[in-house]
């Protein structure tokens, strides 16, 4: 048998190599969808069986899980898009107090069914932002300060130094002094090895940094200085 009939027969004329990333990413997408539909049949059943489920930690656990790993799946096809330069903000006018309160509605059931409060607080203020990607990155952020929030969520917004500044504050324990910074976190800085990748932090620095005015860019910040005395994570937006 030559070189050539070896060859034949171990890449056959007609096909193509495989790009892996991109059957990953067809499958992210799939899972994801999947799961926005078991999502919206957890809220549905909640609505319908509010006396047995309303309450039940098996059920906000399911949930909670479902909205996890569904928000995880959105910013893994988000940084996929961002590696293959195919990730852009398309900047729209929003009246920010109605975006905040879209974001509330979408986890009140939930909330409720765990005892924890939410609370708006934001000036009549309009924002120019992308609402996908700000709505991906507050579902994740949101869904953070559940799980270490003690009873109350507050989300916040205004004007900062001509940045719109939105913000998730809890009242849980904060952030570890070594999680509380200014910028964008590197993908090489990502610990793989920890189970904690900081992967949501670096998606919504990537979010962020595609919003700019001129020479400014947008930035997150990290502090436990808010007044419920946890957490607060904001995004800064020129």
């Amino acid at each position: 048998m030559t070189t050539n009939d070896h060859d034949e027969l171990t890449h056959p004329r007609g096909t193509q190599s495989i790009d892996f990333s991109m059957v990953l990413a067809s499958a992210v997408h799939d899972m994801k969808n999947s799961l926005g539909m078991l999502l919206n049949s957890l809220d549905e059943l909640r609505q319908e069986q509010t006396d047995t489920m309303g309450d039940s930690p098996r059920f906000n656990t399911l949930q909670y899980e479902a909205e996890r790993m569904h928000n995880d799946l959105v910013q893994l096809l988000g940084i996929y898009r961002l590696g293959e330069n195919n990730l852009s903000a398309h900047v729209e006018e929003h009246f920010v107090p109605d975006f905040l309160a879209q974001q509330m509605a979408r986890h009140t059931p939930l909330l409720e069914g765990m005892g924890i409060k939410l609370a708006i607080e934001s000036d009549d203020i309009n924002g120019f932002f992308d609402e996908d990607l700000l709505t991906g990155v507050l579902n994740n952020t949101i869904n953070n300060a559940i799980r270490y929030t003690k009873s109350m969520i507050k989300l916040t917004a205004a004007i900062h130094d001509d940045f719109l500044v939105i913000g998730v504050e809890d009242d849980g324990d904060g952030y570890p002094e070594n999680m509380q910074h200014n910028g964008t976190p590197s993908f090489k800085s990502l610990n793989f090895n920890s189970g904690s990748t900081s992967l949501g932090l670096f998606f919504a620095s990537s979010v962020a940094q595609l919003h700019s005015n001129g020479d400014r860019h947008g930035y997150i910040k990290l502090h436990n200085d808010g007044r419920l005395g946890g957490g607060v994570f904001e995004i800064w937006l020129p």
